[in-house]
């Protein structure tokens, strides 16, 4: 559940945004301004325009509670971002109160918060709206691989050791396994205990082989949140929205990262997804990682898709309550059918 702080100024969070929302605010004029609210964020849409303003909240993953947090993070997200869509973060902006306590962007004034401004792409041009109307083909696929190849090329191995990899997913199903079992979340107890088994299992077979992938140099600092809704089918493809607050959850296997991405595909219906992932980056990277390994890859991130979605209904104003729970139980599922899942291509 986050915490919310105000402003030392005496600003609150919503006269920001009431600034943000009105079309006079921004030196380009749009004619019109929509208000998205996100878990972390307020993004405002102002004509070719995104601006990106951090909630002052705490959750036990994140603090942007004070002024210089929230810088950091921004530019933490420009920096980070640049390195798979170059021109589509434009970079910092201020906003600024006057002496006589009117809003400015980019102003002068005395600086009350700091922004990210990019870029607006064509939602329709998401992977995951193209999914949603059946309209991705294998070389969509194959033109996304040939990005992401590329970009884990251009990196160098992690410096983090066995034990801190490891650690990353033990505090994080430490957690998962908590928020499935909450008999306030009305999970299936049963099942729950039956996936959460199958995924204790899956961890003791896979840890000596995480350890090899860390010895081997294919540990990298990637993305962090390879979902479809952040990567854009355009010409060239961008793919935004990194997990910029926490470097040690961006320490990550590449084959991680794609089995991400397949299970946010599957769980749309596109199944296929995830063998055109591992097929291409396999021979993209000349490598590969056994099964055992991708199954537990997905049994991780299904189960911590369905806490993510679960944790939503802890929260002070429930948005969509209707959605979180159902969407736990398909992910539940997705984690029951692992192997299967990501069973290699034929050939493999």
């Amino acid at each position: 559940m986050p915490r919310y702080f105000n402003n030392p100024s005496g600003l609150e969070l919503k006269d920001k945004i009431r600034f943000l929302s009105d079309p006079a605010a921004y030196p380009h004029a749009p004619e019109g301004v929509e208000a998205i609210e996100t878990h972390m964020s307020w993004v405002f849409l102002a004509g070719d325009r995104v601006y990106k303003l951090k909630k002052p909240v705490k959750y036990p993953f994140l603090d942007f509670r004070t002024l210089e947090k929230r810088k950091q993070d921004v530019l933490d997200e420009i920096r980070l971002n640049r390195r798979l869509s170059p021109d589509v973060y434009f970079g910092t902006r201020t906003l600024c109160q006057a002496e006589d306590g009117s809003l400015l962007l980019n102003g002068r004034g005395t600086i009350v918060d700091w922004l990210v401004e990019m870029q607006r792409l064509p939602e329709d041009r998401t992977l995951q709206s193209l999914m949603a109307v059946d309209k991705v083909a294998p070389e969509d696929i194959g033109r996304v691989v040939e990005v992401l190849a590329s970009f884990y090329r251009s990196l160098p191995p992690a410096d983090i050791s066995a034990d801190a990899l490891i650690g990353r997913f033990e505090d994080e199903h430490r957690e998962t396994a908590a928020v499935l079992s909450d008999p306030m979340m009305e999970m299936d107890s049963y099942r729950v205990s039956a996936v959460l088994k199958e995924f204790d299992a899956s961890f003791d077979v896979a840890r000596p082989m995480l350890r090899d992938r860390l010895a081997a140099g294919r540990i990298v600092e990637g993305h962090g949140d390879l979902r479809p809704e952040h990567i854009f089918l355009t010409n060239p493809i961008e793919i935004i929205d990194c997990l910029e607050f926490s470097q040690r959850l961006r320490m990550l296997d590449p084959f991680e990262e794609i089995t991400f991405l397949g299970l946010e595909a599957a769980q749309m219906g596109a199944g296929w997804v995830q063998g055109a992932l591992y097929a291409g980056l396999s021979d993209a990277l000349q490598d590969s990682v056994p099964p055992a390994l991708m199954a537990f890859y997905w049994r991780y991130r299904a189960l911590l898709r369905a806490r993510l979605a679960l944790v939503h209904l802890s929260e002070t104003r429930v948005r969509k309550p209707e959605k979180w729970r159902p969407q736990a139980r398909h992910y539940i599922s997705l984690a029951e059918e692992a192997e299967v899942r990501t069973r290699p291509p034929a050939g493999r």
